[in-house]
């Protein structure tokens, strides 16, 4: 069991940029307080959707970067043989044993831990799972490709790796990197960040629903129909998310082919700035 007084070391990209993280555990605390039974539903079918199965029973799972523990969670309930999550950040740590104490509270397949996915030595003691489930992380570890490099092993012959990463948008992306670090240099930063870029979102989905004749307020409430997520959470993570990576959709299957890796399932963001959904299925040899 990782010590949670013990931070992994991180890569020399991290490392040499103290304070300029974004606490993405602090943002999934505010998050547990919107969840509820139709968010966790919606959790399970979307995994079941993106995955291809109906249960996940029999099947052992790792949650890389477990953030709320929400996919945890859903595994769990979906009937899987073994649950391990870990996240870098302590607290996401706590969120997701939080979701474990109300739950599974005595359930001795779901372990949880502090770790790193680009601590090999951590990762090696690991073994190998069903399925390997990284939505959203890998991108935000500072060096994405290592991760990647590092989570391959992971998956078991005839395993699937559930990974989602940032869509690369050219020199969009690079000013929102930018925009990025602005908001993790301090209060002074993220007030403007929030309240330029935040507004914009709020006022491009108002433009969009009165043209359509759609009712605005609609658009916050059905949000929990995305993966089971908040819209408040959802935009910091994104304004405030670095560090930041990206890449297109082949450079990732580009990445895994030579590893061994087919590609089953791909959702790609579109000319947005979302995330592309990839599936990989590590075939047996």
């Amino acid at each position: 069991m990782t010590d949670d007084s013990v931070i992994p070391a991180l890569p020399k990209s991290e490392a040499d940029q103290p304070g300029v993280r974004f606490p993405f555990g602090k943002n999934w605390q505010r998050f547990l307080q919107y969840l509820d039974e139709e968010r966790i539903a919606e959790a399970e079918r979307s995994l079941c959707d993106m995955v291809g199965v109906d249960r996940m029973a029999g099947k052992s799972v790792l949650d890389i970067g477990s953030g709320s523990g929400l996919f945890s969670l859903a595994a769990m309930r979906l009937g899987a043989k073994t649950v391990h999550s870990f996240d870098f950040d302590a607290q996401s740590v706590a969120c997701t044993r939080e979701l474990k104490r109300r739950y599974f509270d005595e359930a001795p397949n779901w372990t949880i831990e502090r770790g790193s996915v680009l601590d090999r030595d951590y990762l090696s003691r690991l073994g190998q799972f069903d399925l390997v489930y990284s939505w959203g992380v890998l991108h935000h570890t500072g060096n994405m490709w290592q991760a990647l490099e590092s989570v391959a092993p992971l998956t078991a012959p005839a395993g699937k790796l559930f990974i989602a990463i940032y869509n690369d948008q050219d020199v969009y992306s690079r000013g929102w990197g930018i925009v990025k670090r602005i908001y993790n240099r301090g209060f002074l930063g993220r007030l403007p960040v929030i309240a330029v870029f935040g507004s914009y979102f709020v006022l491009r989905g108002l433009a969009k629903d009165l043209v359509t004749l759609r009712n605005p307020l609609n658009r916050y409430r059905q949000f929990k129909r995305s993966r089971g997520m908040a819209y408040s959470t959802d935009l910091l993570d994104w304004l405030g998310g670095y560090p930041f990576e990206v890449a297109k959709p082949e450079a990732i299957i580009d990445f895994l082919r030579p590893k061994g890796f087919a590609l089953e399932k791909l959702k790609t963001a579109g000319i947005g700035h979302g995330n592309n959904e990839f599936v990989f299925v590590k075939p047996v040899k």
